[in-house]
This record gives C-alpha cells, sequence and structure tokens, in this order.
C-alpha cells in the first residue's frame, strides 16, 4: 500500500526541525499538519486527523496531557507517541496506539502510519460486521431468513469478513505489533 492520499497526519514536537523532518517524510503521501506544542496541537485537531504523532516531553503540556485532552474530546485518531523517553509502567493506562523510542527512520515512520491507518479501517470493518451479525441473527430470531434481502447480507457480511481477514494477515505481515527499533540514517 502506498499510504491513502485523503489521510491527515498531526506531528506534535516541540523541537521545530524534528516536527518539519515528519512533514518532510511524510508530505509526499499524506496531508501533514505540524505543531511545536500541546495548545498548538489541540488548535490543529480536528476530525479530519486520522493519526497523531505525539511526542511526549514538551514545556507547555506533555504527550499524556494532549492525548487526555484528544481522547476528552471525542477524536478518535490513531495516535503515536514519539519519544525520546524509555517506556515505563506508566505508558500502561494511556489510551495511545503505538510508542516509538526516537530516533526514527523515514522508513519506520512511513511505516507506523501505514500501519496505524490500516487498523483503523480494520476497526471500523470489524464494526460494520459485526453490525451485520447483529441485523444476521435478528432476521434468524424472527424466522425471515427465506429473502434476496437476508442472502444480500450474508454476501456482505462475507465480504466485510474478507477483508477484515485481509487487514489482518497485512498488519501481521508488517510485525505491526513489534517494536522496530529506531536507527539514525
Amino acid at each position: 500500500m502506498n499510504g491513502t492520499p485523503d489521510a491527515t497526519v498531526l506531528a506534535v514536537d516541540d523541537e521545530s526541525d524534528l516536527a518539519e523532518l515528519y512533514r518532510v517524510y511524510l508530505d509526499p503521501v499524506y496531508d501533514v499538519r505540524i505543531a511545536t506544542g500541546g495548545e498548538g496541537a489541540l488548535d490543529a485537531m480536528d476530525d479530519a486527523v486520522d493519526v497523531v504523532l505525539l511526542d511526549r516531553r514538551m514545556p507547555d503540556m506533555s504527550g499524556h496531557e494532549v492525548l487526555n485532552a484528544i481522547r476528552g474530546d471525542g477524536y478518535d485518531a490513531r495516535v503515536a507517541m514519539l519519544t525520546a523517553v524509555e517506556p515505563d509502567i506508566d505508558i500502561v493506562e494511556m489510551p495511545f496506539d503505538d510508542y516509538k523510542t526516537k530516533p526514527v527512520t523515514k522508513e519506520d515512520l512511513v511505516t507506523l502510519v501505514e500501519v496505524l491507518l490500516h487498523r483503523a479501517a480494520f476497526d471500523e470493518r470489524s464494526q460494520e460486521f459485526f453490525a451485520l451479525a447483529s441485523k444476521k441473527a435478528a432476521l434468524e430470531a424472527a424466522g425471515t431468513t427465506n429473502s434476496d434481502e437476508y442472502e444480500e447480507l450474508l454476501e456482505r457480511m462475507e465480504a466485510v469478513r474478507l477483508e477484515v481477514d485481509d487487514t489482518l494477515d497485512h498488519l501481521s505481515a508488517r510485525d505491526a505489533f513489534v517494536e522496530v527499533p529506531g536507527e539514525v540514517s
């Protein structure tokens, strides 16, 4: 996959050179916004943002505070903490989707965004599958399974199930759940 052209990434880092570098890395494929602090990140945040790359240690607001504000405002963007801070047990309760220790290479960053977008699509497809499954169960309980609509429902469920399976295969093939150590390149 070569990215989703309509996906929007918000890169947040108090080091403006680093935020700008993330933009350079991702700009060819994604719509990239940058912010150099927590307040700026919250100002730049809206429903169009699909992925947030969030520094953990910033002077005005911590990444944790920004993350809580994003979740508190109801945004469902995928969030990756991108930080020089080694993870500790305090991360267990933080509602982020991935955690990468700096420095990260261009390839690390592009792969990270791609995987997070795949996970978001997977989540949507999973929700769609369960919605279809509940309709199927309701029709079966009512004994109304002898219809074109029921057959279409079964076909739609199968199509969504195949998409979910493909996404899971792609995610595992990309080692989506394994930390790839960053390298300076």
